[in-house]
């Protein structure tokens, strides 16, 4: 990944018990860290991380440079147009020097794929589960226009100055050195238009949003065109925390807690026979839908939810590229 840092943040949770403080912390923000540490040898890719990564170079102030919008069906190189059918979509960012020709690519996604960033693995060794859910960013030379033309999108929305490249590019590494956790979950209490939400996802799309607000907030007029995202919601009642790794796992823990998180996670881990897999999903159906609970960790912390129909669901939203920022006065 970019240059990595890990940032300690005060935790805003509460103990259900206690009755917390009077205003819940809704959504409950994502940590930022100051240092990213290394990734157990434990967390293994079937796919290597960004193989071909390389350094956002430096432009030199007035060259021209492209933006992209890319879009494709997450899986795209082993499935084809398949995830697309569902509309479960990677983004990410392309760029091209019209002075020099050069393309570039810019995505953030998961370094040890999406299963192991949605749940966590159960090591036998040890009591508490295991993540391997970091995420980065990643940039490359290069554009593979069949790879986002074929099944996806690969247009136009941006003209900027390579002022506003470098500029951005300090923003990316900064982004990227304290955002490091990949979260799949949007949580919300309805699928209602201004329903509460509880938890924001972390993933492809954040980034790429975030970054067309950095541009936008740089002076850049976004093309008005239209833009979809993937996100995949969990619906629920207002979550209640747990606690983290230490107050349920440790010495001192909650044992009955720790065994009915550890039963919760067991269906979903990899690797099973076909049998295994049906038997498994009858599980998480009777968890999920039957007895409407679900276990989410954010923040290197435990909350339950208490779902509710439709319980879960993956919409394709438009959400608007960004109005150029009025009070920019750099340009």
């Amino acid at each position: 990944p970019l240059a990595c840092l890990w940032l300690t943040g005060d935790s805003r949770a509460w103990s259900p018990a206690s009755g917390g403080p009077s205003r819940r912390p809704w959504p409950v923000p994502y940590k930022r860290f100051s240092f990213r540490p290394e990734p157990d040898p434990f967390c293994q890719a079937k796919y290597t991380f960004c193989p071909t990564g390389s350094p956002i170079p430096v432009m030199k102030n007035d060259d021209v440079i492209e933006v992209f919008r890319l879009q494709t069906p997450v899986w795209e190189f082993k499935y084809g147009d398949l995830l697309g059918h569902f509309k479960i979509m990677h983004d990410a960012i392309g760029f091209r020097n019209t002075l020099t020709g050069k393309n570039y690519t810019m995505e953030w996604y998961e370094l040890f794929q999406l299963g192991n960033c949605t749940f966590p693995h159960l090591r036998p060794e040890m009591d508490a589960p295991f993540w391997c859910n970091q995420g980065a960013a990643c940039f490359f030379e290069g554009i593979d226009d069949i790879h986002w033309k074929e099944n996806g999108t690969l247009v136009l929305i941006a003209t900027i100055s390579g002022n506003t490249f470098n500029k951005m590019a300090k923003w990316v590494k900064q982004d990227n050195e304290t955002g490091i956790y990949y979260e799949t979950w949007t949580v919300q209490a309805s699928p209602g238009k201004g329903a509460e939400t509880w938890f924001e996802s972390f993933d492809c799309s954040k980034f790429v949003l975030r970054t067309y607000e950095k541009l936008a907030e740089l002076g850049t007029e976004f093309k008005k065109i239209e833009t979809n995202y993937t996100r995949i919601f969990l619906y629920s009642g207002e979550p209640s925390y747990l606690g983290n790794e230490t107050s349920i796992f440790g010495p001192t823990g909650n044992k009955t807690l720790a065994l009915a998180l550890r039963r919760f996670y067991y269906p979903f881990k990899p690797h099973l026979s076909t049998k295994e897999f049906l038997l498994n999903l009858l599980q998480i159906f009777d968890s999920v839908i039957i007895h409407r609970q679900f276990y989410l960790f954010y923040n290197f912390e435990y909350w339950f939810l208490p779902m509710k129909y439709p319980f879960v669901k993956i919409t394709y939203e438009e959400i608007p590229l960004p109005n150029r920022h009025k009070t920019f006065t750099g340009l």
